[in-house]
């Protein structure tokens, strides 16, 4: 079974204390900022220490209709509890079922790469859905998803600077944390071409990767 992690009232009298220790963060930033990347790194970090854990990557291209909002429900109900077969019928009924199975359990859940509210109210809708001491992280380009979600503990992914960018490209294009003398030049025209966009960096060092110098300036 995979170690992995809907709409109620807002705010129920006795609540807090049973849900004070069950944290949300939100990590935004513009497009191959590197947002999925942190969210994978922490959850390789401390998936361990969670029974429950599951990694939802890709929500926005795999949620584009209600339909396929159940299908993201019954997928993380399976692989977080192991239920096979499971079939909810609607959207609705999900989040029902969700809270009902996942509200006495300590979960590591990252919902990746977010672009709707309905999406966060379908898979992650309130503090008391989980046990005491969950982990719910969600990425998103957009900060206002976070706050009309009422998240509070938001971190902004930031372009990488000249000499992150740099060593980011070189261990792509050159396997190692600088550039090839020969290449000095061309590397920095190419590191300021991907302006601090990690996956921009990324991809453009490995294209590169063991071609000429003549090959690099027609790319």
């Amino acid at each position: 079974m995979n170690r992995i992690p809907l709409n109620v009232a807002t705010h129920p009298v006795g609540l807090q204390s049973r849900v004070s220790d069950v944290k949300m963060i939100g990590i935004y930033g513009i497009g191959g900022i590197g947002k999925t990347t942190i969210a994978k790194a922490v959850y390789n970090t401390i998936y361990g220490q969670f029974r429950y854990a599951n990694f939802l990557a890709n929500v926005r291209e795999n949620a584009s209709h209600r339909v396929d909002l159940v299908k993201l429900q019954e997928r993380l109900l399976f692989e977080i509890l192991g239920e096979k077969g499971i079939k909810l019928g609607n959207v609705d009924i999900g989040i029902n079922i969700v809270k009902d199975r996942l509200c006495r359990k300590r979960v590591l859940l990252v919902i990746d790469n977010v672009d709707d509210v309905e999406q966060l109210q379908a898979l992650v809708g309130g503090f008391d859905w989980f046990g005491p001491g969950s982990r719910i992280i969600i990425t998103t380009r957009d900060k206002h998803l976070l706050t009309t979600h009422e998240i509070g503990l938001t971190y902004e992914v930031k372009k990488l600077n000249h000499i992150e960018s740099l060593q980011l490209f070189s261990w792509n294009a050159f396997k190692r944390s600088e550039p090839k003398d020969t290449y000095l030049d061309i590397s920095n025209c190419a590191v300021c071409y991907a302006e601090g966009l990690p996956l921009a960096l990324t991809i453009l060092g490995s294209d590169l990767c063991g071609r000429s110098i003549q090959q690099w300036e027609s790319a």
